[in-house]
């Protein structure tokens, strides 16, 4: 087999996997040389069930077939911080509904390989600013991207820093409390964010477990919805005790996957409150309808 059957098996692996609905995204795995993104050979891969035993559970590998199968590759084996397992995030991106000429903010993207992915299926007329915070995987990003996609700008910042003006997909890929304001703010109308609501590890706060939620802006309001359970590293912001309490009394009893709306009014916390702030409330509530002309 050659590199490029690799790529296709391993298109169609993540396709399955995952659950992808979007044929172009699939495509895009087919496409994007994922040997390109993570540095010179060797590499070292491991699965996710056997990454957490630490860099001794990784396996190296010169080969870049070898880089074609639904595992971790990592960026930082010592740190434990990984190009991420691809059926997880196809199955985010999915969520995304990407389409030509989408505007798309991706926060946290690494090295970029997955931003290249969602730029593939957005193509040339849309429009990517990624952000990444940790300062040399911002700069590899920059070089891995720079290239064959003019339309992505990478911003080696904290991504709640970063004003990516108005998008119609947003990716955030580091855990956070609640969603940025802004990031809420640039949402376009039917505009779509999917993020991870974390609770931080009391023995590893730089980790935490969670559930990637789908945000849909209609009209004034927000639909909101669990995507998937997830354990991903912290955002160096964006994060709030109190809601990270909230979160973590949240997760055993399911109360995330009752959630239809994200609430920014002012309210009293009331039973259909699944996680509730002063600024912003994920409630069981649907979206209320606009207010009909008499």
């Amino acid at each position: 087999m050659t590199l490029a059957d690799y790529r296709h098996f391993y298109s169609q692996e993540v396709r399955w996997c995952a659950g992808v609905k979007t044929p172009a995204l699939a495509d895009a795995f087919a496409r994007v040389p994922r040997e390109r993104y993570m540095g010179p050979a060797p590499w070292r891969v491991a699965s996710p069930e056997v990454a957490g035993g630490g860099p001794g559970s990784y396996t190296e590998t010169s080969d870049p077939r070898d880089l074609y199968h639904n595992i971790l590759v990592a960026l930082d084996a010592p740190r434990q911080l990984n190009n991420g397992q691809p059926s997880a995030l196809a199955r985010w991106i999915d969520a995304l509904d990407l389409e030509p000429g989408n505007r798309v903010f991706h926060v946290g993207c690494g090295v970029g390989y997955y931003t290249a992915i969602m730029t593939e299926v957005v193509g040339t007329t849309g429009r990517v600013t990624a952000s990444e915070v940790d300062l040399a995987l911002a700069a590899r990003a920059q070089e891995n991207l720079a290239t064959d996609y003019p339309n992505v700008t990478v911003h080696a910042a904290d991504g709640a820093l970063v004003d990516p003006q108005e998008c119609d997909a947003i990716l955030i890929n580091a855990g956070v409390t609640h969603p940025h304001a802004l990031w809420l703010d640039r949402l376009s109308e039917s505009g779509r964010m999917v993020l991870p609501l974390t609770a931080a590890l009391p023995q590893s706060p730089e980790l935490g477990r969670g559930a990637m939620m789908k945000v849909v802006r209609q009209g004034a309001g927000f639909s909101a919805k669990m995507v998937t359970y997830v354990a991903i590293y912290s955002c160096t912001s964006v994060r709030d005790p109190l809601m990270n309490v909230s979160i973590g009394k949240a997760l055993p009893v399911g109360a995330l996957g009752k959630v239809q709306s994200l609430r920014r009014d002012s309210h009293e916390p009331t039973e259909n409150c699944m996680v509730h702030g002063d600024e912003m409330c994920w409630s069981s509530l649907p979206v209320s309808p606009p207010e009909q002309n008499s």
